[in-house]
């Protein structure tokens, strides 16, 4: 029997328990796995919150979607993208719904292989906003000696985009609060304080111009102000900005009117896991909670500026 967290109701989360699970053999092509970290994403607290959907046939709904574990159960045919697995094998599962779980199974092709020399806490939170950063740049194109403002630098899925971004050889500039400047440095970008006089920040940091814009924060001022510096609108591109969509920009995601980017997303792992391998993407865990706590730790997220990605532990 395994421990699972489910939102019992749509709601805050006040709504969240850990229940018993009864965690099936897997099937053809699945795989069981046994949790070492969970990562925690803003995605998951959306879902049950009705933003998306409130369907009551949803509930009791499983909560999560990423985490770090070993093979413990393998079925027929179970082969992930990297390759068949194996019982003890070290992994990444992503894009699994229920991953607040102890144990649990899942389908193979959802399974890539973990180095063993990358922290259990780091895979955990490595692919989920790795893999949206990865869709960003493609999006806008980000390359060598080009210069890129990533507006929420110091956010899980901005921090990945300035590692992305300073990996290929790209000038990058981001925006961050007063407290998160140093971590926006320590990754190789050039911090800007957002707020009044963003603009003018940003054009004396880049007097030669701005070559694109990944827009993680989705407020009125990140897409004005990347407006104002690209003239070419489709090298814009928000995770959030949905109802902006009338101005040009590109828009990615799950909202109706924003790209999926499911072929590219589903495909990033082969970027970032070898690039986590070598340290050239950090994952920056800023909090590590049981998962009893999974409420506090949602609540400390929407609190907004954890610093970094946070990590349950079974």
């Amino acid at each position: 029997m395994a421990k699972r967290v489910v939102a019992e109701s749509y709601g805050g989360p006040e709504v969240l328990s850990l229940v018993d699970a009864e965690v099936p053999p897997p099937g053809p092509g699945q795989v069981t796995l046994q949790a070492k970290a969970i990562g925690v994403n803003p995605v998951d607290y959306k879902l049950y919150s009705g933003s998306f959907s409130d369907d009551p046939s949803a509930l009791p709904m499983p909560v999560g979607q990423e985490l770090a574990g070993v093979v413990t159960a393998v079925g027929e045919d179970a082969e992930g993208p990297g390759g068949a697995l194996s019982v003890g094998d070290e992994v990444i599962a992503f894009s699994v719904p229920g991953a607040y779980a102890t144990e649990l199974t899942v389908p193979a092709s959802n399974v890539v292989p973990k180095p063993a020399d990358l922290s259990w806490q780091k895979a955990s939170g490595l692919l989920l906003t790795g893999s949206t950063a990865v869709h960003a740049l493609s999006v806008v194109g980000v390359a060598e000696g080009e210069t890129i403002l990533v507006h929420g630098a110091s956010g899980g899925v901005g921090l990945a985009a300035v590692q992305l971004a300073v990996a290929v050889g790209a000038k990058v500039l981001g925006t961050a609060s007063e407290q998160r400047q140093d971590l926006v440095r320590q990754h190789g970008a050039t911090p800007l304080l957002y707020g009044a006089g963003l603009e003018d920040r940003v054009r004396a940091a880049a007097p030669d111009g701005v070559d694109a814009v990944v827009d993680t924060a989705g407020t009125t001022e990140a897409v004005d102000v990347s407006l104002a510096l690209v003239p070419d609108r489709a090298r814009i591109v928000s995770v959030l900005a949905f109802d902006r969509g009338d101005t040009g920009i590109k828009l990615i995601g799950g909202a109706p009117n924003a790209d999926p980017g499911t072929k590219i997303r589903s495909e990033a792992w082969r970027d970032l896991v070898p690039l986590a391998q070598l340290g050239k993407v950090d994952v920056v865990i800023a909090r590590t909670f049981p998962l009893a706590e999974a409420a506090e730790a949602h609540r400390f997220l929407a609190e907004g500026h954890p610093g970094g990605k946070l990590v349950l532990l079974p």
